[in-house]
């Protein structure tokens, strides 16, 4: 964009599926607006929605009035080159690079400690720890799994991991974000009934947005309230906002807080400040993961729903006396597993 501002180009045009309503001539003061794509699962406003306003000004879509499998059909009518390559599951222009192996060009690897979130056990080692996300499984080259990464230490290159990370205590309809960004320089009058993506793809939550003012004075961060339960909140990733059709702008979600994220015990969190990971020796030998029952499953699980009931009670009384609200029983799990190992 910085390019043509040197050069007499009024718009730059890309093949994202996302439309841009700008203003007519005359009313050039009015804000450009980011709509929705006629192709719902192509859609990309979602990683569109932390541009300014003045790239959206000089931006133009021309897809965003097309489905996907027209535009297929238009590039075998005019016989273009591409017609037959395979829609890109990753980042397109990497073409046939892995992302791995982009960001291991461009950033390096860094031998890091793999950590059991739950026991603490050292279970292996990682290539760095910006190889990975929050919920990623592929990659580790763990036995017994599936396995996933549930936390970060970035300041000691450690990553966490667990089997149980779908485990229905995990999902959660609250989250803070920061770097807020409005597509039109100022946040809407209306943020009690938004509609939200926290990833791309075609699902929306209904949502409303608490503004929190900042130090510098600034409301510059929130909270948000979805409308259902999501596994799958990752610090780090974006939050785009919508009103209806329009995406007026996003936020980044920040690191776990209060009692909401994944609970890592103590042991693994002292373990990943060790400055010397060589005293933790081999990897332990991992157990298979045991399949229980749809009847021991259902009760397990019944269980586990009490239990969080349980807590969320006793914080909610504890809150309504003013009184100091404890943070997340990281026991929760050890217990949780246990009873999955005394099944069989």
């Amino acid at each position: 964009m910085d390019a043509i501002n040197s050069m007499e180009y009024d718009y730059v045009a890309s093949g994202h599926y996302a439309k841009v309503v700008h203003a007519y001539t005359d009313q050039r003061d009015k804000s450009s607006v980011l709509e929705l794509s006629k192709d719902m699962v192509k859609d990309q406003t979602y990683f569109l929605s932390h541009l300014s306003q003045a790239q959206l000004k000089r931006l133009i879509f021309p897809l965003g009035c097309t489905p996907k499998d027209e535009v297929r059909k238009l590039a075998a009518l005019f016989d273009l080159p591409n017609k037959d390559r395979k829609d890109s599951q990753g980042i397109c222009f990497l073409g046939k690079i892995k992302f791995s192996e982009f960001v291991g060009r461009h950033i390096g690897e860094k031998e890091g400690v793999i950590l059991e979130a739950e026991t603490g056990d050292f279970l292996g080692k990682h290539r760095g720890f910006w190889f990975y996300t929050i919920g990623q499984r592929q990659g580790l080259r763990l036995p017994g799994g599936p396995w996933y990464v549930v936390e970060k230490d970035v300041e000691n290159n450690v990553i966490f991991v667990s089997r149980y990370y779908f485990s229905i205590d995990k999902r959660r309809r609250l989250f803070r974000v920061g770097s807020l960004n409005w597509l039109t320089g100022s946040p809407p009058d209306q943020i009690s009934q938004l509609r939200c993506k926290v990833r791309h793809g075609p699902g929306f939550y209904d949502c409303r947005l608490t503004m929190e003012v900042g130090k510098d004075g600034h409301e510059n961060a929130g909270v948000v309230h979805l409308s259902e339960d999501d596994q799958g909140l990752a610090a780090g990733q974006f939050a785009a906002f919508y009103q209806g059709r329009f995406c007026i702008g996003s936020g980044v979600i920040l690191e776990s807080w209060d009692s909401e994220g994944f609970p890592v015990c103590a042991k693994a969190l002292e373990l990943a400040k060790m400055e010397d990971k060589s005293k933790l020796g081999k990897p332990v030998k991992i157990k298979v993961k045991p399949e229980c029952s749809l009847k021991d499953g259902v009760e397990l699980e019944r269980q586990t729903v009490e239990s969080q009931i349980s807590f969320t009670h006793k914080r909610r009384v504890q809150a309504a006396q003013g009184g100091a609200v404890s943070s997340f029983p990281v026991d929760l799990l050890q217990t949780l597993k246990r009873k999955w190992f005394k099944l069989f």
